[in-house]
């Protein structure tokens, strides 16, 4: 036990340092919410990653290795590509527009793209980020008195009230810059162990072939692509259901917000080689993880409860010193994701609400003392539905309580992104339209189509509810926009912002 909380305290006391360090920086709020735009790639492509994988991957992602097998992989998969396609094809003309109208949050990008003064846009999206950032980090924190009861033993709201305290000490201190140095030191913690763990796991069991024979005697559909479903159209959803998981990568605003603090955008060809292979080894080793785990651990006790495999495999193969390890790194996944979504509400309320819509003459820098405030006050309220849903749900699995706020936050944001990148016949009433249906489609496929019954309602709980939810959003987006006639004459002169990087950008922008 003393080698594990050594582990441990080291780890949350490195966190501190970073935020008392970071804290020496803070002059405004543009500090605060953006970095003052001076991040290399090596923070951004760590610390968006850190971010967009939270507690899911170590206990959520691994676990679903455990139930499912091969089949996770497609997760694995939608993450690659929906990496490489932000990176590749987004970053850089969303990085050049945000220099040009000088934002520090998204919203302030959005209001300027779509030159919208009547400042609902703006308004939606706080709403939106107040909300779901509020489910996504109530899970990250219900993952984190998960971690420690699994791995401490200790009481489960001891576990939360240790990580909660600590994630809250180096965020309101350092603010973003605070959340970007811990990512990076997090995210080398998180795809360090997700690489050593299955390597030491195959050699405590005797290499692939004994995991292959071990996980076809459980179950053989462990070592299928498509599982016990097939190509069924119940099989297909669910296929497509784990790949389109990436579509959350492609607008995010806690993801695209590291590439508005990009200190220039010769770093995106680095940052863009950095994101891939980091989400290569991680995801494929957390998916790894659980299938050799299952296979390690089918005798001693997993049980159902396939979230519990990571820490019971540290536990059984690895020695009492890295367990400790094991246990930074876990926690790692949640507070690398805990920091940077209360970041962004927190701005989402302090800068794009409060400032913009209520008090347009306020100054940014009387602004800090209250995004701090702020961040502390959603924090709680995160805490809070935490503890609500731990008390009503004790069935509840991390990954599935991450994935609803994941989705709500893509559905509402990423297709009216993609659309304002990619077509400069958006307007800004087919991006309100587009982020209000997002947001409504949401729980409308999460809990009203599943309840339809019959193959239909089988079909969209398979599915999940983010794809729908996009295709509503971006559809709307589109059709709004091009019977918006007064819309487009307004953003007419957005081919102006284009001209100066229309030459060397990969995105087509003569739609």
């Amino acid at each position: 036990m003393i080698w594990k909380l050594v582990g441990i305290g080291l780890y949350l006391a490195i966190l501190v340092g970073i935020g008392i360090a970071a804290s020496r920086r803070m002059k405004d709020m543009r500090d605060y919410f953006a970095a003052g735009k001076s991040l290399g790639f090596l923070s951004v492509a760590f610390s968006a990653r850190a971010t967009g994988e939270s507690a899911w991957l170590l206990l959520g992602l691994t676990g679903m290795g455990a139930a499912i097998g091969l089949k996770a992989f497609w997760v694995v998969l939608g993450e690659v590509l929906g990496v490489g396609i932000a990176w590749l094809f987004m970053s850089r003309r969303f990085h050049r527009l945000t220099q040009r109208y000088d934002s520090i949050t998204v919203p302030d990008y959005l209001e300027s793209r779509f030159r919208d003064r009547s400042q609902a846009i703006r308004k939606v999206a706080a709403l939106a980020l107040v909300i779901f950032v509020t489910v996504y980090v109530s899970a990250q924190i219900d993952a984190t008195g998960k971690a420690f009861e699994d791995f401490l033993s200790w009481n489960y709201y001891v576990g939360i009230a240790v990580g909660f305290a600590v994630v809250l000490a180096y965020t309101t201190s350092g603010g973003f810059l605070a959340v970007v140095w811990s990512d990076v030191f997090q995210g080398f913690l998180m795809v360090i162990g997700l690489a050593v763990l299955p390597i030491a796991a195959l050699i405590h069991i005797g290499g692939w072939g004994a995991v292959t024979a071990k996980l076809n005697s459980i179950d053989p559909y462990l070592m299928t692509w498509t599982g016990e479903q097939g190509l069924s159209v119940l099989g297909v959803a669910t296929i497509l259901s784990l790949a389109l998981i990436g579509l959350g990568f492609l607008g995010s605003p806690q993801i695209f917000v590291r590439f508005l603090s990009l200190k220039d955008e010769s770093e995106i060809t680095k940052g863009t080689a950095t994101a891939i292979t980091w989400t290569i080894i991680a995801d494929s080793g957390a998916v790894l993880i659980g299938m050799v785990g299952r296979a390690i651990l089918a005798d001693q006790g997993l049980g159902g409860d396939t979230e519990n495999v990571l820490p019971m495999l540290v536990e059984h193969i690895m020695p009492a010193f890295l367990v400790g390890l094991y246990i930074a790194i876990v926690l790692s996944a949640t507070m690398s994701t805990v920091d940077s979504l209360l970041v962004v509400a927190s701005s989402a309320f302090v800068r794009d609400y409060y400032q913009q819509v209520r008090h347009p003459d306020l100054a940014d820098d009387q602004l800090l003392s209250m995004s701090r405030k702020m961040t502390l006050a959603l924090a709680a309220v995160g805490l809070g539905v935490a503890l609500t849903v731990a008390l009503t749900t004790p069935d509840r699995t991390v990954f599935w309580f991450v994935i609803f706020g994941w989705n709500g936050i893509s559905a509402t944001f990423c297709p009216t992104i993609i659309l304002s990148l990619a077509w400069r016949g958006m307007t800004a009433k087919g991006a309100l339209y587009a982020m209000v249906g997002g947001f409504l489609a949401v729980p409308v496929f999460q809990w009203g189509a599943p309840a339809l019954g019959g193959e239909l309602g089988l079909f969209f709980k398979e599915l999940s509810c983010l794809p729908p939810a996009f295709l509503v959003s971006f559809i709307l987006g589109v059709v709004v926009s091009l019977t918006d006639r007064a819309g487009r004459e307004a953003v007419a002169d957005f081919a102006q912002d284009l001209q100066d990087e229309a030459a060397d950008n990969p995105i087509n922008t003569t739609a």
